[in-house]
């Protein structure tokens, strides 16, 4: 027992104190795991479970001026590192391969500021969950978006504390970009919620999610048939599966989302209309076979009101009144054929008198 502890110690010491890179061990919340885990750990807990049980027989906060501020911020500090981080790209990096610089030069030291820069956003986009829980939006604390959130923090973690800079930095290079459009809508959404509708752009936030996932795929990838390359290969066992991981499950929300459920509201669209059609056919036969005017006036004003829940926009409404001004008729039709029948019954009844 005492040889695994020691073990265990040694392991602790190598991994966490020797490998990670000096110039940023010292950095709060790199190097020590034990931070990082705490901080998701008191993230899950909350948004699964402390947080809905808390608001369960609450309201949802409005909290529309936190998420202006929150949402300009991201953009702010996405658009930064995205500008800063291509420049480093276009200007100081190979594009194929490019091996980090642990050095202390300005250029090596200002990547390692950049790519801590990255791992704090990512520490902050875990208050989108937060607020989807404060706003009661649990619907949206989906497997998907827990999964991103807490797999991008503990990657970052990783890569800025051993590998902060190289190659895998172009994945922070696309993301902060995707970021920036998507924190961009999400502030003009608050600010008006009826750009929610008028966004034509919103569901291609989301192909350009899935085109980074399918770029960090790629990227990656390089570095596993380029055996001359000198950036670390044993990260591409970390990444890649990641990365395709993410892909996936960013396809099928997009099928799901995009795909799948324009179609389901088109059938359902069409089932409404195939009812109107028949509930139509039922008032007109009801009304011609009633008996008297104010009978079918009843079932024409209960099938009226029954019908309007099925429909969706003005249009149908209006071929809706078309088909009960036309039943009217047909039932006004049904009028002088008992004004007929009366007289007839009181001519027989006068006679037997």
């Amino acid at each position: 027992m005492a040889l695994i502890l020691k073990k265990s110690w040694e392991a602790y010491q190598l991994l966490f104190e020797e490998l990670p890179d000096p110039r940023m061990k010292n950095l709060p919340l790199l190097a020590k795991p034990y931070e990082v885990i705490t901080l998701l750990t008191l993230y899950l807990m909350f948004v699964l479970k402390w947080g809905p049980k808390w608001m369960e027989k609450r309201p949802p906060f409005n909290i529309d001026k936190v998420l202006i501020i929150y949402n300009l911020l991201q953009v702010l500090a996405c658009s930064y590192l995205f500008v800063a981080s291509a420049y480093v790209w276009g200007w100081k990096y190979k594009w194929i391969c490019e091996p980090v610089d642990f050095s202390y030069n300005d250029d090596a030291i200002f990547v390692t500021r950049l790519t801590y820069l990255y791992f704090i956003l990512k520490l902050l986009d875990l208050m989108d969950t937060v607020f989807f829980v404060l706003r009661k939006k649990f619907n949206q604390v989906s497997f998907l978006h827990l999964y991103h959130h807490t797999g991008m923090v503990l990657l970052v973690w990783g890569a800025n504390t051993y590998i902060p800079g190289g190659h895998g930095t172009f994945i922070g290079v696309i993301n902060s970009f995707v970021h920036s459009v998507m924190y961009f809508y999400y502030f003009l959404t608050v600010v008006n919620p009826s750009y929610k509708q008028s966004i034509w752009w919103k569901k291609h936030i989301t192909q350009l999610q899935i085109l980074q996932f399918f770029w960090c795929v790629v990227h990656m990838g390089i570095i596993v048939f380029k055996p001359d390359c000198e950036y670390p290969r044993w990260t591409s066992a970390v990444f890649l599966p990641q990365d395709l991981f993410m892909l996936v499950l960013f396809v099928d929300f997009y099928i799901k989302t995009y795909i799948k459920k324009p179609k389901a509201k088109l059938e359902d669209k069409n089932d409404s209309n195939s009812k109107y059609v028949a509930n139509g056919s039922t008032i007109a036969e009801t009304a011609i076979d009633s008996n008297s005017i104010e009978d079918s006036k009843k079932v024409l004003i209960n099938n009226e009101n029954s019908i309007s829940y099925t429909l969706e926009d003005k249009c149908e409404f209006e071929q809706l009144s078309n088909a009960i001004l036309k039943v009217r008729k047909l039932g006004a039709l049904n009028k002088p054929n008992n004004d007929k029948k009366m007289k007839e019954d009181k001519f027989k009844n006068g006679n037997h008198k």
